[in-house]
C-alpha cells in the first residue's frame, strides 16, 4: 500500500528541543536546533500516524535526511518569558495492532504541568483518539491505566508512548520555547 502513494510516510521519529533567547523567533529556532531539525523546512500535518509506518530511532532518522529538505511533522510547541513559568510541549502516539489502520497522535502544550503529566496527557488523548474510530466506550474522565485496560482487552491498540520537553523560565525573563515532533520520512 505504502509503495502507491509517493507522499505516504513510511518511518517516523520523534524529537524534542528547548530554547532560550531575548527574542522569541530565536528561541525557537534554538529548539529546532537542540531537536535537530532545524538544516530543514519544515511543513506541519495534522495528527494521522500511517498505515504501516514504522517508529525508528532519532539517530536513524537523521541518517535519512538532507539539510534543506521538506520534512513533514507533527509539532507541538509552547513558549514564554514569563519568569519561573513551567511548560511543556508533547506529542502523544497511538499504534493500532493491526498495521493496515491508523493511528493518532497527539499534540498537547500547557503550562504548570511536569514533563511526565503533560506526557501521559498526550499519550491518553491520541489513545482515545484511535479508541473512538473504533467505537471503544470509556469513561473520558476515567484515569490513564482504567482506559489502558479497556484498550488491552480490545486488542485493537498495541503501543501508545510520547515525547514531552519541559522547560522553567529563568528569571531573567529571556523567551523559553519547547518542542516536540513526530518527524516522517517518505
Amino acid at each position: 500500500m505504502a509503495g502507491e502513494y509517493p507522499l505516504l510516510p513510511k518511518k517516523m521519529f520523534l524529537t524534542k528541543g528547548i530554547g532560550k533567547h531575548k527574542e522569541k523567533l530565536s528561541s525557537f529556532e534554538l529548539a529546532l536546533r537542540n531537536a535537530g531539525i532545524e538544516k530543514f523546512n519544515i511543513v506541519r500535518v495534522s495528527s494521522i500516524f500511517p498505515p504501516g509506518c514504522k517508529v525508528i530511532s532519532k539517530q536513524k532518522g537523521f541518517e535519512q535526511l538532507s539539510p534543506g529538505q521538506i520534512l513533514f511533522c507533527v509539532i507541538a510547541e509552547n513558549a514564554s518569558n514569563e519568569p519561573n513559568r513551567l511548560m511543556a510541549a508533547s506529542i502523544g502516539v497511538a499504534i493500532p495492532n493491526n498495521l493496515e489502520h491508523y493511528g493518532y497522535l497527539s499534540e498537547h502544550d500547557s503550562f504548570g504541568q511536569t514533563e511526565k503529566v503533560a506526557g501521559e496527557y498526550a499519550e491518553d488523548l491520541a489513545a482515545e483518539m484511535l479508541a473512538s474510530t473504533y467505537g471503544i466506550q470509556f469513561d473520558i474522565d476515567a484515569s490513564w491505566d482504567a482506559k489502558k485496560d479497556i484498550f488491552k482487552i480490545d486488542g485493537r491498540i498495541v503501543k501508545t508512548r510520547n515525547i514531552t520537553q519541559s522547560a522553567i523560565c529563568g528569571k531573567t525573563g529571556l523567551w523559553t520555547t519547547v518542542i516536540s515532533a513526530a518527524v516522517f520520512i517518505m
